[in-house]
């Protein structure tokens, strides 16, 4: 990338779907604070999430939240460089693509397909092994849904399912049988789709991941 092309951001999903963000040589500021540069007014984004920066001839982006913030479905840990066509996931609210020149990919991203269960984050619908989920998920289910989709095979903990679905309630106590029945909502409504596999798994002690295969 060359000193005379800035990058640009342009949101993949949710309300703010096809707008676009320059950037400049001063950071990007990310999160729920209307004083953002981007700001995203989902209650599962941190005040201050994230922030986009330059540092000589690459951009990294820094996570600072509770919720995540992921590029190509890895959750940032540490300041990471930013390459043409990534997919950053703020939590579960916001996909943005990093793009390193506004000409060189088109505005809508091909979702990726190679994989049984598929998301438009966007539109909010799902589909199981080529069949679309109907009617869509209730609200805790897709957040639920989301967190593991982000997390493809990682396991993410009853702490983690909390945060991203009922952010309102972190510090006022959810009870583990809510944490389970929903677990089991979501699973018997992924069944209806696609009963020849199961996507939810409980790894005991620990809390759920997605199994989410590569089709052929």
């Amino acid at each position: 990338m060359t000193d005379d092309i800035m990058p640009v951001l342009i949101a993949q999903s949710g309300p703010l779907r096809g707008q676009r963000w320059n950037l400049t040589e001063a950071p990007l500021t990310i999160g729920r604070d209307t004083e953002c540069d981007l700001a995203v007014t989902e209650n599962t984004v941190s005040r201050r999430h994230a922030v986009i920066f330059r540092e000589g001839h690459e951009w990294l982006l820094e996570d600072s939240s509770k919720n995540g913030t992921y590029v190509n479905e890895r959750r940032v840990e540490e300041p990471v460089v930013l390459h043409d066509g990534d997919v950053i996931a703020i939590a579960t609210a916001l996909q943005i693509a990093f793009v390193g020149s506004d000409a060189t990919v088109p505005l809508d991203m091909p979702p990726r397909q190679d994989r049984r269960m598929r998301i438009d984050i966007d539109a909010r619908r799902v589909w199981c092994a080529g069949k679309e989920l109907a009617p869509a998920l209730s609200k805790p289910q897709y957040r639920l849904l989301i967190l593991l989709y982000l997390h493809t095979g990682d396991v993410r903990t009853r702490e983690d399912v909390i945060r991203a679905v009922w952010p309102d309630a972190v510090g006022e106590g959810v009870t583990e049988q809510s944490i389970d029945a929903l677990v089991r909502r979501l699973r018997d409504r992924l069944a209806e789709c696609d009963p020849e596999h199961q996507y939810v798994e409980t790894v005991r002690g620990h809390g759920f991941r997605l199994d989410n295969p590569v089709t052929g």
